[in-house]
């Protein structure tokens, strides 16, 4: 699975590694990824996602549905 959070679209981006003596090597930056489930109470179903920390803070404090209703708008979640 690729390394993207369903709600907010953070992925993995590239930079340097820089040493003491200021050489520059290639690295990647990850995004800090979970699995969790997510109980949706007007459905009354569990569901699954692969969120970021930030998201998971987004949804604790706006709810998940409008939270996931506002990550479809933007394309990031697809159904």
């Amino acid at each position: 699975m690729s390394r993207i959070c369903e709600i907010t679209g953070k992925k993995v981006i590239s930079g340097h590694a820089v040493s003491h003596s200021n050489k520059k090597s290639n690295r990647k930056f990850l995004p800090n990824l979970q699995t969790k489930k997510f109980f949706i109470p007007e459905t009354g179903e569990w569901i699954t996602l692969k969120v970021s920390t930030s998201a998971i803070r987004t949804i604790s404090k706006n709810g998940v549905l409008p939270t996931l209703k506002k990550a479809f708008e933007k394309g990031h979640l697809t159904l």
